[in-house]
């Protein structure tokens, strides 16, 4: 028995007429087509919307759109790629009905409508709303870190470039004296030597120069760092395997694990990004009130009262910081607060009263002491190292403690933090194969991640409901 074999090549065959018959009904490239047909792109910020009299016909954006979303939905993201596409793939000559624009086209279209994707984001999740696929109620903030187009080479902080310049000094000083040394011999080889040691010092100065203005450049502008190759790229110091990067933030509602809101950033950490956040999740599920939960790298009482403010429930698990958590004493949470007296209660039963006031980062803070209580307490080496412990409190510390009575109440709602945000980000960096950025600066690795975060929504929802489901809604 042979093996099973295909036609030869040289044979005809009666294929089918029309490429549309390739192409079946529940194919993702026909809601693709329905969904962009149905956008209004000028008002999505969209430019050559509208063609011009004179001069060569350009392409619709709608159909670079569409090649676009093809395109990270199916793990395509260079220009170079998806022209290659647009030759060979029978979904994408459906798609663009037979339209083959080059590389640079395409990725001139993403640069230049750099701010208009995230807007067809926002139009795809009115679409799941109507199809009640959010929960509405709780989504979930994390961020997550992605590669930049830079190296850790080409980031310097103050620290690495005043240690390059003092070892710098210090090779320049070497080379001379070597350089001397060489001079003073002769023959063929000390000749090579003297041409080797003059172009490592040539090369040596020239980069000291660089790297001399690069801090004059920092001390100028009072930045922490400077990237080389992608300027608005910051090294993440806490995640070494990313290196220099960016900082994606993003809600997810707890119903289908769907993306609600974005928001890419160049801030090594997530305090101060729950707020906005949440608050761009809640406008965009169109509620009063929503809750919001977030890992401990978001406890900070100032973003924890804004989000009361805006109708949003926050829970955000307590971290373990201060010094006092650092040198094994009693944590500050052991320290019962009673307002009607405005005093704290120690482990040891005494009662601290505020003693002052100071103002730290604008945020007032009142200190509670008792000094008498702890030099005769048995507990105070559990405690204090010092004569006496003191305790700090927030202005707004009730905000912490309401949230601390919520979170008491819903102990299980941290874990459904952590499988409904870890879903998208693994989905993001594993199964599509997008952990890093293609673009450089900022605003445009916001469009590249409006385009991630769309196909990711799109995948989930043509799972949820299906092609034929997702049309009818449109």
């Amino acid at each position: 028995m042979d093996h099973i074999k295909g036609c030869e090549r040289d044979q005809s065959q009666l294929l089918p007429a029309r490429v549309d018959d390739y192409v079946h009904a529940e194919n993702p490239v026909r809601f693709i087509d329905a969904f962009v047909d149905e956008l209004n792109l000028s008002v999505a910020g969209f430019g050559r919307v509208q063609p011009k009299e004179t001069g060569r016909p350009g392409y619709d954006p709608a159909d670079l759109l569409k090649l676009y979303i093809y395109g990270y939905l199916n793990r395509v993201r260079s220009s170079r790629r998806l022209e290659t596409e647009t030759q060979r793939n029978l979904e994408v000559i459906w798609l663009l009905r037979g339209l083959r624009p080059d590389f640079k086209t395409i990725a001139d279209f993403r640069r230049d409508n750099r701010a208009a994707f995230k807007a067809v984001f926002q139009e795809f999740v009115l679409l799941c709303r109507k199809l009640n696929l959010y929960g509405r109620e709780l989504v979930a903030v994390d961020g997550t870190r992605l590669k930049a187009v830079n190296s850790r080479d080409r980031n310097f902080t103050r620290e690495k470039l005043a240690k390059f310049l003092r070892d710098a000094d210090e090779r320049l000083a070497d080379y001379l004296e070597r350089l001397d040394r060489t001079d003073a011999e002769e023959g063929p080889a000390s000749s090579a030597r003297v041409k080797t040691l003059a172009a490592k010092i040539t090369s040596l100065k020239q980069r000291r120069i660089r790297y001399t203005a690069l801090q004059a450049e920092m001390e100028r502008t009072g930045e922490s760092q400077v990237s080389l190759t992608d300027p608005d790229s910051r090294a993440m110091a806490t995640h070494p395997k990313v290196g220099v990067g960016y900082n994606a933030q993003v809600a997810v509602d707890s119903k289908n694990k769907l993306i609600v809101a974005f928001e890419v950033t160049n801030a090594g950490s997530d305090l101060g990004l729950l707020a906005q956040t949440a608050t761009a999740a809640k406008e965009a599920l169109g509620v009063e009130t929503i809750q919001a939960v977030a890992d401990r790298g978001y406890y900070k009482g100032e973003d924890i009262q804004a989000c009361e403010d805006a109708g949003i429930e926050a829970y955000v698990a307590r971290p373990q910081r201060g010094s006092a958590v650092h040198g094994g004493f009693f944590r500050k949470d052991e320290f019962t607060y009673d307002p009607s007296t405005d005093t704290y209660a120690c482990p040891g039963g005494h009662l601290l009263h505020p003693l002052y006031r100071s103002t730290k980062d604008g945020t007032e803070r009142h200190h509670y002491v008792n000094r008498h209580a702890c030099r005769e307490c048995e507990l105070r080496p559990q405690c204090t190292s010092g004569t006496s412990r003191k305790v700090t409190r927030w202005t707004g510390e009730a905000v912490l403690e309401r949230m601390e009575q919520r979170l008491a109440a819903r102990p299980g709602i941290l874990d459904v933090r952590r499988e409904t945000v870890e879903h998208p980000f693994g989905s993001i960096k594993q199964w599509m194969n997008q952990g890093a950025f293609l673009m450089r600066g900022l605003e445009k690795v916001r469009a590249e991640f409006s385009l991630t975060a769309l196909a990711y929504n799109m995948t989930r929802a043509i799972n949820l409901v299906g092609v034929q489901g997702l049309m009818r809604a449109v």
